[in-house]
């Protein structure tokens, strides 16, 4: 069996993938700050991170959907992180922390699949396997253990919903739509 690596055609795609969820990621912080600010009045405003969580998390499944390669599910969501950063958002540096824990989520959910399925079962196992690797890494670094039993049990529902919609149903979609149009291979 042969083992696919990188090539430059894949460099350029996760390069490309990086740029534009970089950017996207950017904006996506003033989905959340307003978010936060809508929700914080009425006791809800920590539950924007998690109903965001699923934004910025795209470019690892869409990389590991495109590319179907180990590790480029990771680097498409670190690299993201890091495109993020350099425009200058709110949280600098961590941002390649949260990239590389993001990524790690990502890349577990294909790495179940031993890199042979790329379909909806896929989807959903990105998806919890995020949900659960940053919801554990919010726990210690943004204080959830804190949290109230059902507040926190609101958050999760929230973010698997989010990584669901965002990163699993939109960016199958995406790759639907990729496919069909003969942007790349199926």
């Amino acid at each position: 069996m042969h083992k696919r690596t990188f090539h430059l055609r894949d460099i350029i795609l996760l390069a490309l993938i990086a740029i534009i969820f970089g950017v996207i990621y950017y904006a996506a912080a003033f989905v959340y700050n307003g978010l936060t600010v809508l929700l914080t009045p009425v006791g809800y405003g920590p539950i924007a991170n998690d109903l965001t969580m699923g934004i910025w998390c795209m470019a690892g499944p869409l990389a590991g959907f495109l590319l179907r390669i180990p590790g480029s599910s990771f680097l498409g969501e670190f690299l993201g992180a890091a495109v993020e950063m350099f425009l200058g958002d709110q949280w600098g540096a961590s941002n390649l922390i949260s990239g590389a824990v993001q990524g790690i989520g990502t890349e577990l959910g294909f790495t179940l699949t031993l890199y042979k399925v790329y379909n909806w079962l896929t989807v959903i196992l990105t998806s919890v396997t995020t949900t659960i690797i940053t919801f554990a890494w919010d726990w210690f670094r943004n204080g959830y253990s804190h949290f109230a039993p059902s507040m926190l049990v609101i958050m999760l529902v929230a973010r698997f919903l989010s990584m669901l919609v965002f990163s699993g149903i939109l960016v199958k979609l995406i790759v639907n739509l990729l496919t069909r149009a003969h942007v790349i291979r199926s």
